[in-house]
């Protein structure tokens, strides 16, 4: 009987592929397209500008092909508002694993375009009612997952005393005191903003 021996050859492995990125469809390119340009138009004309007509002509679309991705216009702004809630909630989680996580968390907050945009469409909300019913069940929602998120990051000493602030209503002061800073910011006002900015970070430093 042979004893087998170190030598013998040890069959080969099969190779692992990394699954491949899948290319996205002339489909999703042309959505793609059609949704920059309604947030470009956003920001720099407001929503008042976000027509499909408008659209089609920047995007060098034809109207009916705007029509084709997205049935009315309430779909494409639903559209845009959720995507842009998506990439918003990813840089907020992203911010908040962070060393001065609150403190990043404002720096986001105040970032122009993105906020100008939430902007936007609060006052886009005042005119469909659609797009109205989105922002109120999501910010609602959205509110309280991030004050959980902010609770956890804050000194409990300082969120449990009575001059202390709850994650919650921290959340609100900061999204608030964000947005007023961007619109005086994009009316050419900025008087007492670097005092502000400086004040809130002194603070958030204070709560974690």
């Amino acid at each position: 009987m042979l004893k087998p021996t170190s030598s013998q050859p040890v069959p080969d492995q099969p190779s692992q592929k990394k699954p491949s990125q899948k290319k996205p469809s002339k489909a999703d390119l042309t959505k793609t397209l059609i949704l920059d340009t309604a947030q470009q138009l956003m920001l720099g004309e407001g929503y008042a500008a976000v027509t499909t007509r408008r659209i089609a002509k920047e995007a060098g679309l034809k109207p009916p092909t705007v029509h084709y991705h997205f049935k009315t216009t309430d779909d494409l702004l639903l559209a845009l508002f959720r995507r842009n809630l998506q990439l918003e909630r990813k840089r907020v989680d992203s911010t908040l694993t962070q060393a001065s996580g609150l403190v990043e968390l404002w720096r986001a907050y105040i970032d122009q375009p993105q906020t100008a945009l939430a902007i936007e469409f609060m006052g886009l909300a005042n005119h469909r009612e659609a797009i109205r019913k989105e922002i109120t069940a999501v910010t609602e929602k959205e509110r309280r997952r991030r004050a959980d998120l902010l609770q956890s990051l804050m000194n409990d000493s300082m969120s449990s005393s009575e001059a202390g602030i709850s994650g919650l209503g921290l959340s609100v002061v900061l999204i608030g005191l964000a947005r007023t800073l961007v619109l005086e910011q994009n009316l050419g006002i900025d008087v007492g903003h670097a005092d502000t900015k400086q004040f809130v970070e002194q603070l958030l430093q204070s709560l974690s």
